[in-house]
């Protein structure tokens, strides 16, 4: 049997469609298999919520009187800089910007009390945020300087716009060497005191959908509480990445750029993060539906957390030098029981993406669909697959003379 999106949409429209979360099918698909269950359930809801640096917000602020240029000047909102160079008024806030006075890591190892997401975070929220802007003037923009208060209900647009998130499976952090270092995957004590990983695992979207069958340029996903899409790979992309029998990759491999309204959206699900030694970055909320068309994608959407694997890797050494290969490799099942054995030894295992936060994603698309809130979307592009050749390239140095 093979349905279409356009029919689940009318099943939703008369509030007949069947939608479980990713947690739920896996029970259907035990108890029903994976024919029955493509029969029955219509979609699979799924969800993620960990900090994700590649994002940030565009923002048209509107014209002052008189008018000024930012484009080719400086500006900064709360203190955080902005980049001002697309045009007269429209601004670009990366989540791991930080302020010019703030100390980095200078003092080791830095706070990184505020930067970029926290801004996002309180925009999102309704905040006045202060804008500081300078620039050259020109005869139709004379104006040099700018300071005022801008709120997200008053600016024309505020769009979240992120390069690259929602990573289909990760690294498991881990520290070989003697001394504690502070990372994006948080602080790994050393002589391996600790691992750290960030995944919903059997709940992640591309996890449950790995050779991006139903995701593709154009689908409408849960979007830090709102509304929004799919708008093309993200940055990283890596869908020739080594997989399992089963078609998993069991190394980071897919990446999303993502887009929507950040008017419609809540600060729980765009939140501030401070990561230790490292800096700031953004923690961001997303769902993706999964219709289920035919039977190969119901087993895809029943994947459990035995049967996807990571890479154990060593942040010390390895990472930061390039150095290929893994110390060992795990399931999500033994990291999500909080502790793993690497070569005999046990290690406490924490993850840096929240679980039940994942849960209440997919819970919440779930329901959206059910009311006849949220309708699928055919992708208008695919998203590159292993068959596409595409890889994740790293720099190629050449000296500058």
């Amino acid at each position: 049997m093979v349905k279409t999106i356009e029919e689940i949409n009318e099943r939703i429209k008369k509030g007949e469609a069947i939608v479980v979360t990713a947690e739920e099918m896996i029970d259907v698909v035990k108890e029903k298999g994976a024919k029955k269950a493509a029969q029955e359930v219509d979609v699979v809801t799924t969800g993620t919520f960990g900090p994700m640096c590649s994002s940030g917000m565009y923002v048209n602020i509107g014209h002052s009187k008189p008018r000024i240029k930012l484009g080719g000047g400086e500006c900064y909102l709360n203190e955080v800089p902005a980049y001002c160079g697309f045009a007269a008024v429209d601004i670009y806030l990366g989540c791991a910007a930080v302020p010019d006075e703030d100390p980095r890591n200078k003092v080791h190892h830095g706070e990184f009390k505020y930067g970029g997401g926290h801004v996002i975070e309180e925009f999102v929220a309704g905040k006045d945020i202060k804008l500081i802007a300078t620039a050259y003037g020109t005869d139709c923009y004379p104006r040099k300087k700018l300071e005022t208060w801008i709120n997200i209900k008053d600016v024309n647009e505020a769009v979240l716009f992120n390069p690259r998130n929602c990573y289909q499976n990760y690294n498991v952090a881990v520290n070989l060497s003697d001394k504690i270092i502070y990372t994006y995957m948080g602080v790994l004590k050393p002589n391996l005191g600790n691992a750290n990983y960030c995944s919903a695992g059997q709940l992640s979207p591309l996890l449950n959908d790995p050779f991006y069958k139903t995701v593709g340029i154009g689908t409408k996903i849960f979007l830090g509480g709102g509304i929004g899409c799919v708008a093309w790979q993200g940055t990283q992309h890596n869908p020739t990445a080594k997989r399992k029998e089963n078609g998993l990759p069991c190394t980071g491999a897919g990446t999303l750029a993502v887009i929507g309204d950040l008017k419609q959206m809540k600060p729980e699900w765009l939140v501030g993060t401070s990561m230790l030694g490292y800096g700031a970055t953004l923690t961001v909320g997303i769902g993706i539906p999964i219709p289920i068309l035919n039977e190969e994608i119901a087993r895809y959407a029943a994947v459990r957390d035995e049967e996807i694997w990571a890479q154990v890797v060593d942040y010390s050494n390895a990472y930061p030098n390039m150095i290929p290969g893994s110390i060992t490799e795990v399931n999500y099942a033994q990291l999500k029981s909080g502790k793993i054995n690497i070569h005999g030894k046990e290690v406490p295992t924490s993850p840096l993406s929240s679980y039940p936060r994942a849960q209440e994603i997919a819970g919440t698309l779930k329901e959206w669909i059910k009311n006849g809130k949220f309708l699928l979307t055919e992708f208008v592009a695919p998203i590159p697959g292993p068959e596409s050749g595409l890889t994740f390239k790293p720099l190629k140095e050449r000296p500058v003379e």
